[in-house]
């Protein structure tokens, strides 16, 4: 089981008091926001006022606005590769590799701050873990084309770009994009990736 931002966070404390866990509490939930909504720019300034808790609380509890978000990011990280993994015990190959592309676009189109981290924005402490998402990847997409379920053609390494193509901008050509266009991009997709003889 993957460790939480909190726990990493607390590791230096052997028994932290219970206001100091309040706060790194407080301030993980507010930096999870912030950065869902504004990005990996986000201030420590603007996470502590989320938090209700002064500037000096913030510095007191953790040891900088890097690490913080570093472990909001890798959590959410961490999630994804788990949902990859269930995928991957899908008895139906098509169908796991599905699920995860849908719900690995919902939370890069919920988090301005996870579409960036997994634009290469997140820092290097995130790496290892993003290692770990390219080979659950991987084996999605080979376990899907080894049993004819997706084209013979794709790489394992189009696969993320494709996924990453499917958040539209908020307008084009003068149309606006509903709240589900990235569904429907999605699907487009899909039906391009799988095997002629599965459609």
């Amino acid at each position: 089981m993957p460790i939480t931002a909190v726990e990493r966070l607390l590791t230096g404390d052997a028994r932290p008091r219970a206001d100091a866990r309040r706060n790194v509490e407080r301030l993980v939930a507010a930096a999870r926001t912030a950065v869902a909504e504004v990005g990996v720019e986000v201030t420590a300034h603007e996470i502590a006022r989320r938090a209700g808790v002064g500037i000096g609380t913030f510095y007191r509890r953790l040891p900088s606005r890097e690490a913080l978000l570093e472990a909001v990011l890798l959590d959410t990280v961490d999630e994804i590769i788990a949902l990859a993994h269930r995928a991957l015990d899908d008895p139906d190959p098509w169908h796991g590799f599905r699920e995860f592309t849908y719900a690995y676009v919902q939370l890069r189109t919920a988090s301005c701050g996870i579409n960036e981290a997994l634009g290469g924005d997140g820092g290097p402490g995130l790496e290892p873990a993003l290692a770990k998402l390219r080979d659950a990847i991987r084996r999605l997409v080979e376990r899907a084309r080894e049993t004819g379920a997706l084209r013979a053609d794709v790489a394992w390494q189009d696969v993320p770009f494709l996924l990453a193509t499917v958040i539209p901008g908020a307008r084009t050509i003068g149309l606006r994009a509903g709240a589900d266009q990235w569904r429907r991009n999605l699907d487009v997709i899909l039906t391009g990736l799988r095997a002629s003889r599965e459609r």
